[in-house]
């Protein structure tokens, strides 16, 4: 049995040759570096951006608001006019503001959770009904680990949204099972981003490294290498997990 299993190892590696990828938000960030990834893979990656990647790449852009369900839908008529199927999906998109809840309105809160939440709802159904055709999928959400403890800097609309992409993630991963499409979510800590250099200061990012264990900020990589072994053929029979990837903070 041992050599038999070492064999099924034997000569394992990414393989994501000719794979449709789809990014949401991949022009900045982990997202970003995700693209790069899938890209260096051999992958066809399309991501959806309001902004495209000033760098040339051999990614496709496809222009979207998500805030806007239409322009949502949008991207699904322009794969399919395209004749393009999905087999990878990343849902990285997501905005944040550091505010105590006296000073979030209405809209504020909407605003937050379309773009975090629903818009990973409607985008999911989407590539959804398309992984069923192929009975092939893999689905990985970005949430954080403010969902799996607490943010000292965020806002509650900010972690009840990550933290909703947790349950959103283990519910359609056993709705979905059955189609041979896995779905799991990854929990990063603080990582080296635009987003983290927009909501802690550089006296608030020294006093965290003192309290992670591994006593660092995260860099993008370190979020990279998790995202793709939940894409590829080694997590086959992973669906529905929580991966937390934050230093050993919790």
């Amino acid at each position: 049995m041992f050599i038999v299993v070492m064999k099924m190892f034997h000569n394992v590696k990414f393989d994501f040759e000719n794979k449709n990828v789809l990014i949401i938000g991949g022009s900045k960030g982990i997202g970003k570096a995700v693209l790069s990834a899938f890209l260096e893979y051999g992958s066809n990656v399309y991501y959806v951006s309001r902004t495209k990647i000033p760098e040339k790449n051999d990614a496709t852009h496809i222009s979207a608001d998500l805030h806007d369900s239409n322009e949502i839908d949008a991207i699904f008529k322009f794969l399919d006019n395209k004749g393009i199927g999905i087999d990878i999906l990343i849902n990285s998109a997501a905005i944040n503001y550091c505010k105590p809840i006296d000073a979030i309105n209405i809209a504020e809160w909407d605003e937050v959770l379309n773009i975090n939440l629903r818009s990973v709802f409607q985008i999911s159904k989407n590539v959804v009904s398309m992984m069923k055709k192929n009975h092939y999928g893999k689905i990985v959400t970005i949430s954080s680990i403010a969902a799996r403890h607490r943010s000292p800097v965020s806002g509650v609309h900010y972690v009840a949204s990550k933290t909703a992409l947790i349950g959103f993630t283990k519910q359609l991963a056993f709705e979905v099972a059955k189609f041979g499409i896995n779905v799991n979510v990854v929990c990063p800590s603080q990582t080296k981003t635009e987003m983290l250099s927009n909501s802690m200061n550089e006296q608030e990012l020294i006093e965290l490294c003192d309290k992670i264990p591994m006593k660092r900020l995260a860099e993008v990589h370190d979020q990279v290498g998790p995202i793709l072994f939940l894409c590829s053929e080694l997590s086959n029979y992973i669906t529905g997990s929580i991966i937390d990837v934050n230093g050993g903070q919790i």
